[in-house]
């Protein structure tokens, strides 16, 4: 691509250089290392203040095309220069042979002219036939300047013959010499490879070159990911980041012999409009590479969260009522990186209607002949129409083109795609609101088999937010945290795909009870509707949940959903955090969060509903999120609350309860005397009787028992339950203040991260204590290793052996420069008197760091609190930790003054500054 760089004297005038260094040449006081180290540092001045112009001009313009070419155009300078100094001081040849003429050719991103500030050299020494004595010398020269200058340089060496016979063998090397670029020498030489090249390699292989490098980005997609979509994206290898936009351009010069995408709209490959779509992404993507290396001082092609954060403010992107600056930058980046992917299909069709041998993009199927399937014509296994008006006299046919195509199991011609992106201004208000129009869009989003894979394909397209435009709003929308993986709509159109998962029965394994009540939800429409409407007010400011419940309040008539079903899916969005908060963050033995839950339930259907919406909902939010810890806590909410809204845990009185705990006890340990039983149950208050299940309550018993016969003051006791993906610690031991502190101080050290607690104390005055801790990766902590350290450390810590305080504060200086460092978690506690009749709730966020429980805990010692449980949930990095307490009198917390003096010292705790 030809670019005019502007002022090019101002970053490097290279014939006043050229003449500087002739001066040093004939200076007689510089003997030959003298005079190379002062023809270095002019050289070393030269590039410095080069890149000090191309900087500063970025700084100002943000121009990404004009900081790449000019870039390359230093880069050219530098080496002629050297070149130049070379032959005609160093190593001059008056009159060299047709063997000793040399070419040096920029390849690589550098022969395209687009070099990032700290992208790599790569350069061909080009000769016509075999490498000479006097070119060897020549090449070690500029290759040592070059390298002794700083710079990363590939490099090879070879004849035209060589060039052909391996770029026959080798599609990189290929495609390395298709994007070369005369820099410097002979130019005869570089003709007379070009020329060859063509002749040789590239014409008659256009087919097979296609394939590989269509194989070679699908290859390359699967490796990063496969998805536009994830948080940290590669600008460069990612899918949608430049090296697609290479990808096509290779492609177009070897077919077109094209060096720039609009002379492919002269050719009618592309439009003007694409054609210039391609520039205004491919410029986006090279002024974000350029600040990634720039801000980095290297080679980095990582959009970090930290750098996303950076670069937004630097780009000028400023916050905005329900979206930071960050987010509306990434929102921006996900919108580029997905028109890269439309492109590329669009470029697909125009080449294959070139180049009809075979499809370029494939599909699953066997080849047809030309047929009529509902109103489409059915053409090598792909839906097409026979023209853009098709569209245009029946907007329908564009939603119906993917209902069709999703039913029987066949692709959509690239071309047709192209068609319908070109007619997305026909889905306007009348086709919003036509019946049928929604009829087909319901149909699609309620398919039995992976409706997903149609909702993404209109996303892609475009259709899906021209047709519910409030879609549209969230389209690309990303979450500026640790914890959501996707933007929203990719997440939403995740979520109906589990949703589909559940329902077909593929996660009995990991979802029984989802599944299993799945076919007992009477309103499958309204759960399909509610799962696609759920984010859809996200970004907006305000609480998305209620603002959610608004949009479908007034979309669902449209959808033709009846009044009643309109209802429940506002309330299903309204009510979709509910569930995940009331299970991860309340005590779920306390008949008072039970009773709550289901006042705000009120139906068992809207408890099923709540339920699969859940559960998708989290399943959907990246991976490694869902756990057998949080199903777990789920399935216990779903059937207390059940039970409750049944009639039956209002029909059992706490003392009931406790007396058919008892009993279960006693039947479990037949064989065990009778006077030990009893002892056991009279060490047990009635809150511990509420708090466990027959099997805990019979390990603990055991516990204990073998405790009393050693005489040990502490025991440490493990059970790994990889059901749940937790590790179940209980320790018992005397109980004293701190405690708990002591044991969070424990874990931290250890690597263990407690995400529930419930903190006993029998009768006889020893604690009974159980923790479920889980990895850093949310699974069971279970390495025999590890777990040996932390038995030892809880006894040793508990004991006084070992005081946790300053390791933690050692370690969380360094830990100040984590990840999670990046983000701003505003420390908030929350009081609640109303969440339990028994107990305080006290609930904290803040920003996740090593041994932030084992500080909040060691102040709530501090204010004499008593920890009775404790819920422990992290969201990226977001902690939310909940405490049931009591005061030293074993009350609630019922005084003002108390109130202030907990907050302001659990808010202290906190701060992560």
């Amino acid at each position: 691509m030809t670019y005019k760089i502007k002022k090019q004297r101002e970053i490097i005038d290279r014939k006043k250089v050229f003449a500087e260094l002739e001066a040093i040449a004939n200076d007689p006081a510089l003997k030959s290392f003298k005079r190379r180290t002062a023809v270095l540092n002019k050289l070393k001045s030269v590039l410095e203040s080069g890149r000090a112009v191309i900087r500063a001009r970025f700084e100002e313009s943000n121009s990404g095309q004009d900081t790449v070419f000019s870039n390359s155009f230093l880069m050219d300078q530098i080496v002629r220069l050297i070149h130049d100094f070379a032959t005609t001081f160093e190593y001059p040849l008056h009159n060299p042979t047709n063997e000793q003429r040399m070419s040096v050719v920029a390849v690589g991103g550098y022969g395209r002219g687009d070099m990032a500030p700290h992208s790599d050299v790569d350069i061909l020494f080009l000769f016509p036939y075999k490498q000479t004595a006097h070119g060897e010398q020549v090449v070690e020269f500029i290759l040592y300047m070059l390298w002794d200058l700083g710079l990363k340089v590939g490099h090879a060496t070879r004849s035209v013959d060589d060039c052909l016979r391996m770029g026959k063998q080798d599609i990189t090397i290929r495609t390395n010499l298709l994007e070369s670029r005369f820099v410097w020498g002979d130019e005869e030489t570089y003709h007379l490879f070009r020329t060859r090249f063509i002749e040789e390699l590239v014409k008659g292989s256009g087919i097979e070159f296609i394939e590989k490098k269509l194989g070679e980005r699908d290859e390359r997609h699967t490796r990063m990911g496969d998805s536009r979509y994830v948080v940290e994206p590669n600008v460069k290898d990612g899918k949608g980041g430049l090296r697609d936009l290479h990808t096509l351009f290779w492609i177009g010069k070897y077919l077109y012999r094209v060096n720039s995408p609009m002379e492919l709209v002269e050719l009618k490959v592309l439009t003007r409009k694409e054609a210039r779509g391609f520039l205004k992404a491919q410029n986006f993507l090279w002024a974000v590479r350029c600040w990634l290396h720039y801000l980095s001082d290297r080679e980095e092609d990582r959009l970090t969260f930290d750098m996303q954060r950076e670069i937004a403010e630097r780009l000028g992107y400023t916050d905005h009522a329900g979206a930071s600056g960050v987010e509306r930058f990434m929102k921006h980046y996900y919108l580029m990186v997905k028109h890269v992917g439309n492109l590329t299909r669009i470029f697909c069709a125009a080449l294959e209607e070139s180049h009809q041998r075979r499809p370029l993009i494939r599909f699953p199927g066997k080849l047809f002949g030309t047929k009529e399937i509902d109103g489409f014509e059915l053409r090598n296994d792909r839906l097409t129409v026979e023209s853009l008006d098709v569209f245009k006299k029946d907007p329908i046919k564009i939603l119906r083109l993917f209902l069709v195509a999703h039913q029987n199991g066949v692709g959509i011609h690239p071309e047709t795609l192209r068609w319908v992106t070109q007619s997305l201004k026909y889905v306007d208000h009348k086709l919003q609101n036509d019946p049928d129009a929604n009829e087909v869009f319901l149909e699609i989003l309620t398919q039995r088999d992976s409706p997903d894979v149609a909702l993404r394909k209109m996303n892609e397209a475009g259709v899906l937010g021209r047709f519910i435009p409030d879609f549209g709003r969230v389209v690309a929308q990303m979450q500026y945290d640790m914890y959501h993986t996707y933007t929203v709509d990719e997440h939403t159109i995740r979520a109906i795909g589990i949703l589909n998962q559940i329902e077909s029965g593929e996660l009995a394994e990991d979802a029984p009870v989802a599944t299993r009540i799945m076919g007992q939800v009477i309103s499958r429409r309204v759960l399909y509707v509610a799962v696609l409407l759920h984010d859809i007010a996200k970004g907006r400011g305000g609480d998305h949940s209620e603002l959610g419940a608004e949009v479908a309040e007034k979309l669902c008539p449209r959808l033709g959903l009846s009044p009643a079903d309109t209802e429940a899916v506002a309330w299903l969005v309204k009510a979709h955090l509910w569930m995940s908060l009331t299970a991860f963050k309340r005590d779920l033995n306390d008949p008072s969060t039970i009773r709550a839950f289901a006042d705000l339930v009120q139906s068992q259907e809207r408890l099923r509903l709540l339920l699969c919406l859940t559960v998708a909902d989290i399943r959907a939010v990246g991976p490694n999120v869902w756990n057998g810890w949080k199903a777990t806590l789920l399935r216990e909410l779903y059937y207390a609350t059940d039970d409750m809204l049944s009639g039956g845990l209002n029909a059992d009185s706490r003392d009931s309860r406790v007396a058919n705990a008892q009993a279960a006890l006693r039947d479990a340990l037949k064989d065990w005397p009778e006077q030990d039983i009893e002892d056991f149950i009279e060490r047990g208050y009635p809150s511990y009787w509420l708090s466990f299940d027959t099997d805990i309550h019979v390990h603990h018993a055991h516990l204990t028992h073998k405790a009393r016969e050693s005489g040990a003051d502490i025991t440490v006791d493990v059970r790994i339950d990889t059901e749940i993906d937790a590790t179940e610690i209980t320790v018992h031991c005397t109980d004293h203040p701190g405690l708990f502190s002591q044991i969070a101080g424990a874990m931290a050290l250890c690597g263990a991260n407690v995400v529930d607690a419930k903190i006993l104390t029998l009768a006889d005055g020893m604690a009974l204590d159980t923790f479920f801790v889980q990895d850093t990766n949310g699974e069971a902590f279970n390495d025999s290793t590890k777990l040996e350290r932390l038995r030892e450390t809880l006894e040793k810590v508990i004991s006084g052996q070992i005081r946790p305080s300053q390791e933690i504060e050692r370690r969380q200086t360094k830990d100040n420069k984590h990840r999670t460092a990046v983000f701003k978690v505003e420390p908030n506690v929350i009081i609640d008197n109303k969440a339990s009749r028994t107990h305080t709730v006290i609930e904290i966020t803040a920003r996740d760091r090593l041994g932030l429980l084992y500080d909040i805990t060691r102040a709530l010692r501090d204010l004499s609190m008593q920890i009775a449980s404790a819920r422990i949930s992290t969201f990226g990095e977001r902690a939310v930790d909940v405490f049931y307490v009591k005061d030293v009198f074993g009350l609630k917390i019922d005084s003002r003054t108390k109130f202030v003096q907990v907050k302001e010292t659990l808010t202290q705790a906190i701060r992560n500054d």
